[in-house]
């Protein structure tokens, strides 16, 4: 059971579980790929081709607060029930996450950190992702899987998700750090932000930790003695509150799940991040280098 609530599994671990037919109520394996739609990566038809076995898709954008001009904000604690419980998710289910990116883990870690953020602990991410699933040979497959609907029950911890508001007031303030985890290019404004309405840049006192520098070459989670560098050479202090964003909540959630290997498991999330910011703020408070300043 100890394995049960490490923030990361691997894939030795899952391969095994599969092996013994643990997949079922107890044990869900989710595939929370998303990307941006630039990258024209059709998530669902790549599930459809292959993933793990037994996995079952969690979509996102679907999961998620229609009503927001904002993408995939956090849905209701209600909607986020029905959802998972269709998933074939009970309170005492194990869930593990994983993506197919590149990166090894991209979206993976913000749906690890809904799941925690709605009260259900018993969630790990597939350290390494599909990534490092197929390069280690584990079997995929291209059965769908049908769970049969499970109740769920979830209760939403408001003072993990932070908004536009709080964000400003912090930028007067000053009382709580914040990483941004975009990368540096996009933070600095010298590079375009994937979406065609935003220009790149940051707010005020943000710190920039990239989300792929979480990770080793191969897109493992690197160690905990190299993760706490990381935070150090940033001017992170943990012991102290933190914040994380990103360009629209995803991102973000890797800072979370470093802060939590490393045993601060309450980083809050600026849930609309930098697309809600630049459209919200005053010019005043978007620093770019680049032309990303908004008229």
């Amino acid at each position: 059971m100890a394995e049960q609530t490490r923030a990361l599994v691997s894939g030795l671990w899952l391969a095994n579980a599969i092996r013994k037919n643990l997949i079922g109520p107890k044990l869900r394996v989710l595939d929370a790929s998303w990307y941006l739609p630039k990258t024209k990566r059709d998530t669902k038809a790549e599930f459809a081709q292959k993933h793990i076995p037994g996995s079952v898709f969690f979509d996102i954008d679907e999961c998620s607060d229609k009503t927001s001009a904002f993408d995939h904000m956090l849905p209701t604690s209600s909607s986020f029930s029905r959802y998972v419980g269709g998933l074939g998710i009970g309170n005492d289910t194990h869930v593990v996450v994983y993506d197919t990116s590149d990166f090894g883990s991209y979206s993976a870690p913000r749906v690890w950190w809904m799941f925690r953020a709605f009260g259900h602990r018993l969630v790990s991410v597939l350290d390494g992702g599909l990534k490092n699933w197929l390069a280690d040979s584990y079997p995929v497959t291209s059965e769908d899987s049908k769970p049969e609907s499970r109740d769920f029950v979830a209760s939403l911890n408001q003072s993990w998700v932070k908004s536009f508001e709080d964000v400003l007031e912090n930028v007067s303030s000053k009382q709580v750090q914040i990483v941004d985890a975009r990368s540096a290019g996009r933070f600095r404004g010298t590079e375009p932000e994937p979406r065609e309405d935003t220009l790149p840049g940051h707010f005020p006192s943000a710190i920039n930790m990239p989300f792929t520098s979480f990770m080793d070459a191969s897109g493992k989670e690197l160690g905990t003695e190299d993760l706490s560098r990381l935070f150090k050479e940033a001017g992170v202090d943990l012991d102290k509150p933190l914040w994380a964003s990103c360009g629209s909540g995803v991102t973000a959630c890797h800072v979370v799940l470093a802060a939590h290997l490393l045993g601060h498991p309450g980083v809050c999330v600026y849930d609309g991040s930098w697309s809600e910011w630049f459209k919200k703020a005053s010019p005043d408070l978007i620093i770019s280098e680049g032309e990303g300043k908004k008229q």
